[in-house]
């Protein structure tokens, strides 16, 4: 008997060590797996023909080669995937503040999906200079960039809610917005009308001083000053650019993807289709670069993961932003993108060829002078 008892106190130790043990590697794999890290992994993503996203009415659509924009796949890290990622020299981990800059995931997700729209505002304002067509720009809308906390909309109004109706007053840009409120003073309700998503609905946010809100969180010269009433939202103005000429307009179906980072290819595509002859001359080409509306090139992120991404979709030519020095393009700091760019094709064995350009004039000009592919 004292034998079995014995037998049973130590199966019992043995079986709660098991269980202890086996809750432990759980809880630590569940931990490596599925707690996510204060950091961003970016990795190569596609690189995305254009014609499908991009139509101009009556448009030539002679293309025998192809454009190509290109992406980057940007996640929340778990301790796993970070740890892997190091690993990996086609990876870049940045901290999650450097990335969002004091704003919201969802406010981060609004800012992207705007500034794809921008971009592709610039590029066909771009192309149509190029191409001698007279276009006006058309506002229509204003978008939710973002509710600040501590004021009248915040959890109310969200980041991508397009604002219909303020009181009595349609919304179609920013002032609209301005000249409904003077009609109000601190304190009172107004209704605002939104779309968001697929619903539109209406709420009601009570108008705040905003000025008053300043000086009680410590803002530097908010006391003392005039009444500002307002609802506390920074917005965008959604805008369309509308050419003299009907058959020529160009419409863009980008889908899911966001950022600014796509505007000379787009510009490359519209050009292409509003003018007589192929561009492309046969060759697959991507790249990337913002654009502003005189079409200059600007840096971007991710460039490293990008030549990736077109190398595996085959490409031929990579139009790749010119290093830019601190001041140009607005730039805090030196960017080298054209260095990093041929840099990466080197290191990974592409055949592609890299083709810095600064403006999109010249990258142009390099597909004119280019020989078609045989």
């Amino acid at each position: 008997m004292m034998y079995d008892h014995h037998r049973e106190r130590a199966k019992l130790r043995w079986t709660r060590s098991f269980l202890s043990t086996f809750l432990i590697t759980l809880a630590v794999i569940y931990a490596f797996y599925f707690i996510p890290v204060p950091y961003y992994i970016y990795k190569p993503g596609t690189a995305e023909e254009l014609k499908p996203m991009v139509s101009v009415t009556n448009g030539d659509p002679e293309e025998n080669g192809t454009f190509m924009l290109t992406t980057v796949t940007m996640g929340r890290s778990s301790i796993l995937s970070l740890l892997t990622a190091r690993l990996n020299p086609n990876v870049e981990i940045r901290k999650k503040q450097e990335v969002l800059r004091g704003s919201s995931e969802q406010e981060y997700s609004t800012r992207q999906e705007y500034v794809m729209l921008d971009s592709q505002g610039n590029a066909i304002q771009a192309a149509y200079k190029k191409a001698n067509i007279p276009y006006q720009i058309e506002s229509q809308g204003v978008l939710v960039m973002q509710a600040v906390e501590g004021y009248p909309a915040h959890g109310i109004l969200q980041p991508g809610d397009r604002i219909i109706q303020v009181g009595t007053k349609p919304v179609i840009k920013h002032e609209d917005i301005v000249n409904e409120i003077k009609r109000h003073q601190a304190d009172e309700s107004v209704e605002v009308s939104i779309k968001r998503g697929k619903t539109e609905k209406k709420v009601a946010v009570t108008l705040k001083d905003l000025n008053a809100i300043d000086a009680a969180n410590g803002k530097p010269g908010a006391a003392g000053g005039e009444s500002r009433i307002g609802l506390g939202i920074s917005t965008a103005e959604l805008l369309e650019i509308v050419p003299a000429q009907g058959d020529k307009k160009v419409t863009i179906n980008a889908g899911e993807i966001g950022g600014p980072s796509a505007g000379l290819l787009f510009s490359l595509e519209i050009l292409n289709q509003l003018t007589p002859g192929d561009l492309t001359k046969g060759y697959r080409i991507a790249g990337t670069g913002t654009l502003d509306t005189l079409g200059n090139v600007c840096s971007i992120g991710g460039i490293r993961q990008k030549i990736v991404a077109a190398d595996r979709e085959k490409a031929d030519i990579f139009f790749a932003p010119a290093d830019r020095k601190k001041g140009e393009c607005n730039l805090s700091a030196d960017v080298p993108n054209a260095s990093d760019a041929a840099d990466q094709a080197q290191k990974i064995g592409t055949k592609m060829k890299v083709v810095p350009v600064a403006t999109m004039e010249e990258a142009v000009h390099y597909l004119e002078t280019l020989n078609p592919k045989s």
